[in-house]
């Protein structure tokens, strides 16, 4: 419910969107054609509007809120903290940073004890593809298209999405390559086997003509996230750790959308039984609430700096309030069981319920998801699979998408939409009578987007 004190303030919403829109210049969008929600206030996996609109947050705001918004324990963490010592420069041992970091290293596969603190999750890939050319000597990295991996310079030539484009300098040492994907498959397979071996063959074909004394790393999501959340098949994470051990690689998984209870796990790669030499991750590590990222490290890599020093830090690195709210949010998510609901309510319900809309819905080509990090594959033709929009749409193009998603929020329920996908991400303790009430709108959007397929007559 909206709070009391928040009641509808339409004259202060308009002064606060007018001082956005003369001010603030918004990431990724064109200045002029965007018309930014003034948002009052927020509560669990709901936020509100001036006017005292509510929706539910099906978007986890860039799917970071894994605890929702306003968690008590985490707000009463930060404030304890900021009482105590609100910040301190990272070349000294904190008890917050110290405790993180532990709590961190306790839950990441493997041995991968040590932990680099980043602002966020781009300047944890920087980090994590600087470590892996210092330890190998070798200036290649390989990625996958169909990923995102961060805005900032080196992050976003490893991206491989239309984001990366207007930067790419063509020169940042990145070679991209066709990770598996068998609804849209590169490589004519016909069962998930068949994709998981090609896609492994086209890797490492990849590499042996690259040259692989090149190559210093492969980075990976674990499971893309705004690309699409494609789940890989079984065994093509096992099969890029054997590659990457064949000819010396390091092996980076990028988890910072995937990890911290998102997947029904604390990271994604417990799904598959890997262990990446790096792990980055940002996001849910404390549900957003005060910019965090990092860098896990395996005992191999680390021991690469042990004497020699790392070159590279950051002036707010395990600042001290980012440290505390995460590890509040950590011991919530253990006290709560939050992985676990994510896990239940994900296999129970979100699932079958997006499966039962798919054999209802034309426009509805393929379910794909785990926990709380689940996608849709909107299509104009069930057979020929052509995307209801085309790929990177803008303006009249994507009319398609923008009328889904007007219908979701015209019936409280704020979507996650990118490009021809709708993204089911809400916070990984969303009670199951929300996420009935968001697959309700949900229901009601696709009607709309069925509107646009071949099959359609009025």
């Amino acid at each position: 419910m909206t709070p009391q004190n928040d009641r509808p303030d339409p004259r202060t919403g308009a002064a606060v969107k007018a001082a956005d829109r003369a001010h603030v210049f918004h990431s990724w969008s064109a200045q002029d054609l965007i018309d930014p929600l003034a948002v009052a206030g927020a509560q669990g996996s709901y936020f509100w509007d001036y006017d005292g609109k509510r929706y539910l947050d099906f978007t986890s705001g860039l799917v970071f809120t894994n605890i929702g918004y306003q968690h008590p324990k985490v707000v009463a963490a930060i404030q304890e903290q900021a009482a105590r010592l609100t910040t301190f420069a990272p070349a000294f041992a904190v008890e917050a940073r110290s405790e993180a970091a532990r709590l961190i290293a306790e839950r990441t596969p493997g041995d991968l004890d040590k932990i680099f603190f980043t602002n966020a999750g781009a300047d944890a890939v920087e980090h994590a593809v600087r470590m892996a050319r210092l330890h190998t000597g070798r200036p290649k990295v390989l990625a996958a298209y169909r990923s995102y991996h961060g805005g900032t310079q080196q992050a976003i030539n490893v991206t491989g999405d239309p984001r990366r484009w207007a930067s790419d300098s063509a020169a940042a040492g990145v070679v991209h390559f066709w990770a598996p994907f068998p609804y849209r498959s590169r490589f004519y397979a016909e069962t998930a086997e068949q994709e998981c071996a090609r896609a492994l063959e086209h890797l490492e074909t990849t590499i042996v003509f690259e040259g692989p004394a090149t190559v210093a790393a492969i980075v990976l999501e674990t499971i893309p996230g705004t690309a699409g959340i494609m789940v890989p098949p079984a065994g093509y994470l096992a099969g890029v750790r054997e590659i990457c051990d064949k000819y010396g690689i390091v092996f980076v998984l990028d988890e910072v959308m995937a990890g911290f209870g998102r997947t029904g796990t604390w990271f994604a790669a417990d799904l598959f039984g890997v262990v990446p030499d790096l792990l980055t991750f940002a996001k849910g590590v404390n549900s957003g609430y005060v910019p965090l990222g990092g860098v896990a490290i395996s005992a191999r890599i680390a021991a690469t700096f042990a004497e020699r020093p790392y070159p590279g830090g950051l002036t707010y690195s395990g600042h001290p309030l980012a440290c505390a709210a995460a590890v509040a949010t950590i011991n919530t998510m253990e006290e709560e069981g939050i992985v676990e609901h994510a896990a239940r309510l994900g296999a129970d319900v979100v699932g079958p319920a997006l499966r039962e809309l798919a054999a209802r819905h034309p426009s509805v080509g393929e379910v794909r998801g785990t926990g709380m990090f689940w996608a849709l594959e909107l299509v104009r033709n069930r057979e020929t699979r052509e995307p209801l929009v085309p790929y990177n749409a803008t303006g009249q193009a994507n009319a398609p998408m923008a009328a889904f998603a007007a219908t979701a929020k015209a019936h409280g329920l704020w979507p996650f939409v990118n490009m021809n996908r709708t993204h089911v991400v809400p916070p990984c303790n969303v009670t199951e009578a929300e996420l009935k009430e968001g697959l309700a709108a949900l229901d009601t959007a696709l009607s709309v987007a069925d509107t646009y397929t071949d099959t359609y007559t009025t």
